[in-house]
């Protein structure tokens, strides 16, 4: 019983006569119930596709586990599969080296296991009206050097910069890595618990900048996303315009710019991945983790992502 979860046997699900990889029952997945959790990036993903696997896979039973005293993120998540309280977890960026590391230590190996891209957004309030944010701007607001929206051709209004904390998030530590240059959040940013927390200051905030996976972003009616140009004035917008406005909002919602961020000309995107701890038994976990994971890549899984605003890479 040192598994996570109660397994209910070694078994397998597995349904004969369909074309293999072509749908979410052509997935061999042990019979048990399997904790996981971790990138809040994720929550539309567990939301709408996680039911259809249940669907198609009674007895693998999936139970999202959030960490006690912890803000949920790709690192939380990590940490909580290390240390025994998930069968597998759900980050939105790489392992780190440090994590490897502590992998290593407790005998164990980590394999990150990508299933799709999705788009970052950058959000602001409705009424601050600018035409978008350079990577070079996002980064000097975050890191404290731009403090004024007049600064980027908007009022003369503070700019309030939220974000999440750097060691909870995936999201962070993919915005400090990759835009900040690995530079430190500025002391100007103010912390929020999780992205629901992040979204709800910014729509009563004129002054507020937040970011996020787009998919929970874009359809949002009380905040705006930005586009976003890697320098000058060529900015791609997360969303296929035209913008609709909040007036029109829920009747209407922005949809995600998928083409743009499959082809990269929408300028921040990134890959998701499913992390699953490994050792030499090839453990039950294991084989919930990659059946998890082999699932979200069959030709349904990944028709479903899509679905819900994520590209897919099958």
């Amino acid at each position: 019983m040192g598994l996570i979860g109660v397994v209910v046997s070694g078994g397998v699900s597995y349904l004969a006569g369909k074309k293999a990889h072509s749908d979410l029952s052509s997935i061999i997945a042990p019979e048990g119930t399997w904790l996981y959790g971790g990138s809040t990036s994720w929550a539309l993903i567990r939301q709408y596709v996680d039911p259809k696997i249940k669907k198609a896979h009674p007895q693998f039973e999936l139970r999202y586990t959030d960490a006690i005293n912890a803000t949920p993120g790709s690192g939380t998540g990590i940490r909580m599969l290390l240390e025994g309280q998930l069968s597998f977890s759900q980050s939105s960026r790489p392992i780190a080296d440090r994590e490897y590391q502590q992998a290593q230590q407790r005998g164990l190996s980590l394999k990150q296991i990508p299933v799709a891209l999705e788009g970052l957004a950058i959000a602001v309030h409705p009424d601050l009206s600018i035409p978008g944010l350079t990577l070079g701007q996002i980064k000097d607001i975050y890191t404290g050097k731009i403090t004024n929206w007049n600064q980027v051709g908007g009022l003369d209004l503070k700019i309030t910069a939220y974000s999440r904390r750097f060691e909870d998030g995936g999201t962070v530590e993919f915005l400090v890595d990759n835009i900040l240059g690995k530079q430190k959040l500025g002391s100007n940013v103010v912390y929020v618990h999780d992205t629901t927390d992040g979204l709800r200051k910014l729509a009563s905030d004129r002054s507020g900048i937040y970011y996020a996976s787009a998919p929970e972003v874009v359809p949002q009616c009380m905040i705006k996303a930005l586009p976003i140009a890697k320098q000058g004035n060529t900015f791609v917008a997360p969303y296929i315009e035209p913008l609709i406005k909040p007036e029109q909002c829920p009747n209407q919602r922005n949809k995600l710019n998928i083409d743009a961020f499959k082809t990269g000309q929408y300028p921040i995107t990134r890959q998701m991945f499913v992390i699953v701890k490994q050792n030499n038994s090839g453990s039950l976990e294991q084989q919930a983790g990659e059946a998890y994971a082999n699932m979200l890549l069959t030709t349904q899984g990944q028709k479903l992502m899509n679905e819900v605003g994520f590209v897919r890479i099958r």
